[in-house]
C-alpha cells in the first residue's frame, strides 16, 4: 500500500530535517511512502535536489494558491500534509502584516484540501509559542503580543474551524545541526558557539525564557503522528500539542551550556535585560511550556538542552 506525504515549505530548516527522516526512516512492511515538498523561491539550489533524490518537488505561491492544482494532478491527495511553511522572523511580520497572514494562516492550503472529494488528510500545522506565563498549557488563553503571535493564533483558529483532522504542534525555539542544503538563516546554537570562540564579550538576555526543542525530538513526534494516522482505522484526529524541550532557559543559560560544552570562557557571556535592546517587535517575556500532554500522548521524552547543544555540536564536528 502506497501512502502520500507532502510537506508544505521543504527547503526551510524543519522541512528539511523532515525529509531526510522520511526518506530515511525503515517503513512498515505494511505500506511505502511517495515523498512530495513544495517549495517558494525558484530555482531549487542543486545541493538540495541531490540531498533529496526520491521527494518530488512543486513550486507553490501559499498567498494565491498556484501550484496547488500540480499536486493534485501529479500527485494526487497526499494521507499527510506537514505544514512548515511561514514568516517565522516576528520583525518581518511587523513590518508587512498582510503577508505576514496570507503566508502564515495557510487559507490557500485548506481550500486545496477541501477540493477533493474525501478529507481522509491529516494536517499536521507547526504553530508557535504565544502564552503569557511559565509552562503554559494547552488549554491556556494565548495572549500573542506581535504580529507573528497573532498570525498563529489565527492560523491555528482557522483549521480547527476548516479542516476536521489536524495536529497542532505549538513549537518552541527550534535548534540542531545544519540541514543537507544549508539553510541561509542563522542557527542559535552554532551563532553562539561562533560568537564565543572569537574571545569577545556578547550580551545575551537574562530575562526570556523558552523551552528550546531539538530538531531531531520535533522530528520523531511529527514521524509518530504520521505512523499513528496511517494505521489508523478511524481517521479521526484533533489535537493540540505544546513540543518544546524539557527544560526552561534563557539566552545566557542557552549560551552557558553551549560554552561548557565547548571549552568557551565563561565570563564573555554577559547578561543583559531584554527591555535594553529595541528589537522593533515586542516579544513575551516569558512563554515556557507545559509539554505534559505531549509525553503522554505520544510517549515521546525529549532531550535535556544541554544533551540537545551536545548532540548538535558533535553532529557538525563530524560534517
Amino acid at each position: 500500500m502506497n501512502k502520500k506525504i507532502l510537506v508544505v515549505g521543504g527547503t526551510g530548516y524543519l522541512g528539511q530535517h523532515l525529509l531526510q527522516s522520511y526518506e530515511t526512516h525503515p517503513q512498515s512492511h505494511s505500506y511505502d511512502l511517495s515523498l512530495a515538498f513544495t517549495y517558494h523561491s525558484t530555482p531549487l539550489p542543486h545541493p538540495f535536489s541531490d540531498a533529496f533524490p526520491h521527494s518530488l518537488p512543486f513550486q507553490v505561491d501559499f498567498k494565491t494558491g498556484i501550484g496547488f492544482e500540480a499536486i493534485s494532478n501529479v500527485f494526487g491527495q497526499p494521507d499527510v500534509v506537514v505544514n512548515c511553511a511561514a514568516i517565522s522572523v516576528p520583525r518581518a511580520c511587523e513590518i508587512d502584516p498582510d503577508t505576514a497572514h496570507a503566508i502564515n494562516v495557510p487559507s490557500s492550503l485548506v481550500t486545496w484540501l477541501q477540493s477533493f472529494k474525501q478529507n481522509s488528510t491529516l494536517l499536521i500545522h507547526l504553530s508557535t509559542d504565544q502564552g503569557e506565563k511559565s509552562f503554559y498549557k494547552e488549554e491556556d488563553i494565548a495572549i500573542p503580543v506581535n504580529v507573528y503571535g497573532k498570525t498563529k493564533v489565527a492560523a491555528e483558529k482557522f483549521i480547527s474551524e476548516n479542516w476536521p483532522n489536524f495536529a497542532i504542534l505549538r513549537s518552541s525555539i527550534i535548534y540542531g545541526p545544519q540541514t543537507l542544503s544549508p539553510v541561509p538563516k542563522s542557527l542559535p546554537i552554532q551563532w553562539m558557539d561562533g560568537a564565543l570562540s572569537k574571545r569577545e564579550q556578547v550580551e545575551f538576555f537574562h530575562d526570556e525564557f523558552r523551552c528550546p526543542i531539538y530538531v531531531k525530538d520535533l522530528v520523531t513526534i511529527i514521524l509518530a503522528l504520521t505512523c499513528q494516522w496511517i494505521s489508523s482505522e478511524s481517521k479521526q484526529m484533533q489535537l493540540l500539542l505544546n513540543v518544546g524541550g524539557r527544560d526552561r532557559v534563557s539566552r545566557v543559560q542557552m549560551a552557558e551550556a553551549v560554552a561548557q560544552f565547548r571549552g568557551h570562557d565563561t565570563s564573555l557571556i554577559k547578561p543583559v535585560s531584554a527591555s535594553s535592546v529595541d528589537r522593533g517587535v515586542k516579544s513575551p517575556a516569558d512563554i515556557s511550556m507545559d509539554i505534559t500532554r505531549l509525553i503522554q500522548t505520544l510517549q515521546i521524552n525529549p532531550v535535556s538542552f544541554k544533551d540537545g547543544v551536545k548532540l548538535t555540536l558533535t553532529t557538525e564536528a563530524k560534517r
